[in-house]
């Protein structure tokens, strides 16, 4: 039963990292936490994302905004450090609560209409929040998605600039959690053996992409952050 559920998880988030350009962390953390310790499923989400990236830059590389993503590749070597320093030393519910309220208030803002300029300091801020969550809990995703639809930034750019900046932040960020909290077979084996799954899903979801429209894409992505913020909180404190 295990294996099967992780099988779907692993396909869902596949279909929504392909179509979107964010999605597979965002989805797949809550739940891979429920099936393995803490190291194993931020490890698993992390080499599995990793592959997706990589299999989707030949696609998106042209939608890519390089100055955009310069900054949050350098705000990003301040935040994933602190992101490991979080993981070591803070209790891993403590930081699902922390994330899951994060997440609900500022999706909140953004269904309410509230709007952020893009700016270079603001990429580096966020590149540097995304840091520190990758290494914490293995989700980069939410503060880039956050301000991208603050800033209402077109959907091929979104999903060419943010898998860019994943190729980065996730093999760094797995070094690192290798480095400090080491790693196991489980995670190596539980990773090949979802790679056949990730693939079904990134051919769906290729498909799914040519059929959302733009405001499709904003409703779907208010939806997945609402979902992740509330299981986060839900999952903690019950």
């Amino acid at each position: 039963m295990e294996i099967f559920l992780f099988f779907i998880i692993i396909f869902v988030a596949s279909v929504l990292q392909a179509s979107t350009g964010f999605g597979f962390s965002i989805l797949a953390t809550p739940f891979l936490l429920l099936l393995f310790q803490p190291a194993e499923a931020i490890q698993i989400n992390l080499i599995l994302s990793l592959f997706i990236s990589l299999s989707l830059m030949g696609r998106v590389s042209k939608d890519i905004d390089k100055g955009i993503l310069k900054r949050l590749v350098l705000g990003s070597t301040l935040g994933l450090p602190i992101g490991m320093i979080i993981f070591l030393f803070i209790d891993i519910e403590w930081l699902k609560i922390a994330i899951g309220l994060m997440v609900l208030v500022l999706t909140i803002l953004m269904m309410l209409q509230f709007r952020l300029h893009q700016t270079s300091g603001r990429d580096l801020g966020v590149g540097s929040m995304s840091g520190a969550l990758t290494t914490s809990i293995g989700m980069p995703g939410p503060p880039l998605l956050l301000y991208f639809s603050g800033t209402d930034t077109e959907k091929k750019k979104l999903r060419g600039t943010t898998l860019a900046f994943y190729l980065f932040i996730y093999v760094i960020s797995l070094l690192i959690q290798m480095i400090f909290a080491g790693t196991t077979k489980t995670v190596w084996i539980s990773s090949g053996a979802a790679i056949p799954i990730a693939i079904l899903g990134i051919f769906a979801g290729q498909i799914l992409f040519k059929w959302v429209s733009q405001r499709v894409f904003q409703i779907f992505t208010y939806i997945i952050l609402l979902f992740t913020g509330l299981y986060l909180l839900v999952e903690s404190l019950w």
